[in-house]
Parts: structure tokens; C-alpha cells; sequence
């Protein structure tokens, strides 16, 4: 075996050097040796640039489609109008005399309509405020008064004290809350040195007071029934206008426990 392989090694070499010569004749190949190759023209050889290759894909997936064309922006839309409330006047102030008018006809009188009223009653110092606010008006004679006398009242009062230093002493606590209308009884008898503050029909009106009163920080008053016949005056104010009207209501409100009514004209004389 050794034998053979560097006989079949030699035989290699030997055909290996014939073809590198041109081939002979006794091969059988027709005299002609095999032709080199023609050595290639290195000038004209230009190198392509390379393309890029993705990398295959392993799924079978079909290929993408190619990207939309962009979509041009869609147009912003308009700014909405903004809605303007229309814009109201504000409604005119009716004058005096129209807001007396629109009263009385509310009331049901005419505004050329002469109106009677009643008013009252009142004592002591009520009477006196009452005189002095209607003096104020300048009504003349169409103010009228009469006096009404009552066998019970109602009045609101501090009971007597000591001496007259106490009453001194108690008027001076009266003023500094505020309470100006009062009455210091100086006739002899069981009511010597006490302290009116007023006089009502009802007990009920002289109950109100009294709660008016306390709330201002009077302590020590009290309502009590008038033994002795009470006289009043009633204040009547006899075809005055819607305006006088409404003035007198006005003043009304500074006199608890008065009442200020409409009557007959006919009725007031």
C-alpha cells in the first residue's frame, strides 16, 4: 500500500507539471495543451456601489404598503361669535308724585281724591311730639283734634320712688339709653314720683312697648291698668292728599302703639 500511494503521488505531480507547460501530444488530447486564461484588464474594471440589502425577513408577512402621502391640515375652525345679552336701560325712578299715585291707586282712591284719617291717641308726652310733627306739615285747618276719655287704661310706668334725688337719679339712667319721652307723676297720692313712660288703650299695645323698652336696657318698668278715667287725644286730619298720606305714615312709624286710619270724610266733623 505504501508502495502505491507514492506511485499515484509521482503520477499527480507529473500530469500537475504537463499542464502547467501547454499539454503534450501522448496525452491523447489532440496535440493542443490547455490555454491559460487571458489575464484581465485592471483599468477596466469599475467597482458598482454597493446596494443595501435589508435583512431578509423571517416571517411571511405580506410587505408593507408604502407610507400615505401626509394629509394636509385640516382647516381650524371658525371662532364661534360670542352671544351679546342686548343690553337693557335701566328702568327709569318714578318721581314722588308718581309713587303717591300708584299708592292711592293701589288703595283703590283716586290721586285727585281728597282723603280723611284718624290718628292717634295720644297723652302726655306722646301729645306733644304728635303736635309739633304735624305743626311741621302746615296743614292749617285741615287738622282737627278731640278727645276721648276711657274709663280703663293701659299705661307703662317706673313705680314711685323714694324722693326726689331718686327720680333725679332714674331720669338721668333713662336718658342715657335713650328713652326721652316720659312723665313724673307730682300730684299727692300713691303714685307720687313714679315715672310714666306711656299711656295705651290695650294691653297689648303697653305690653309691646314695654318689650321695646327692655331691649333698650329699662328694668324696672312695668305695665299696669289706669284706675282712674284716661284722657286721649285723637288727631284728625280732614281731606289732605295722597302726598300728606304718605308723609303722616312715615311719621306714624316714631309712635309705637298709634294708629293712623282712613274713614269717611263725612264723619270727621
Amino acid at each position: 500500500m505504501r508502495k502505491l500511494f507514492w506511485i499515484l503521488l509521482l503520477a499527480n505531480v507529473i500530469l500537475f507539471a504537463v499542464m502547467q507547460r501547454g499539454g503534450v501530444d501522448w496525452l491523447g488530447w489532440g496535440g493542443q495543451g490547455v490555454q491559460p486564461q487571458p489575464e484581465l484588464n485592471s483599468d477596466m474594471i469599475r467597482l458598482l456601489p454597493a446596494l443595501q440589502v435589508s435583512p431578509a425577513k423571517t416571517s411571511h408577512a405580506a410587505p408593507a404598503h408604502a407610507a400615505a402621502p401626509p394629509q394636509p391640515p385640516a382647516p381650524s375652525p371658525a371662532p364661534e361669535r360670542a352671544t351679546v345679552a342686548p343690553v337693557v336701560p335701566p328702568a327709569p325712578v318714578p318721581s314722588p308724585s308718581t309713587l303717591i299715585q300708584n299708592t292711592a291707586v293701589s288703595q283703590g282712591t283716586k290721586p285727585d281724591q281728597p282723603i280723611c284719617l284718624e290718628w292717634g291717641d295720644f297723652s302726655g308726652t306722646d301729645l306733644t311730639r304728635a303736635t309739633a310733627a304735624l305743626s311741621a306739615l302746615q296743614l292749617g285747618d285741615k287738622v282737627g283734634q278731640r278727645e276721648i276719655e276711657r274709663d280703663i287704661g293701659y299705661w307703662v310706668y317706673i313705680p314711685p320712688l323714694k324722693n326726689k334725688t331718686a327720680v333725679n337719679r332714674k331720669l338721668g339712667e333713662l336718658k342715657g339709653l335713650g328713652i326721652k319721652e316720659y312723665y313724673v307723676v307730682q300730684s299727692q297720692g300713691p303714685w307720687l314720683n313714679a315715672i310714666s313712660l306711656g299711656v295705651f288703650k290695650t294691653r297689648e299695645a303697653a305690653e309691646n312697648f314695654l318689650h321695646v323698652l327692655n331691649a333698650k336696657g329699662v328694668r324696672t318698668a312695668k305695665v299696669g291698668e289706669r284706675a282712674s278715667k284716661l284722657k286721649t287725644t285723637l288727631f284728625i286730619l280732614n281731606k289732605v292728599d295722597a302726598g300728606t298720606e304718605a308723609k303722616l305714615e312715615a311719621i306714624q312709624k316714631d309712635f309705637p302703639g298709634s294708629e293712623l286710619n282712613k274713614v269717611p270724610c263725612g264723619l270727621t266733623r
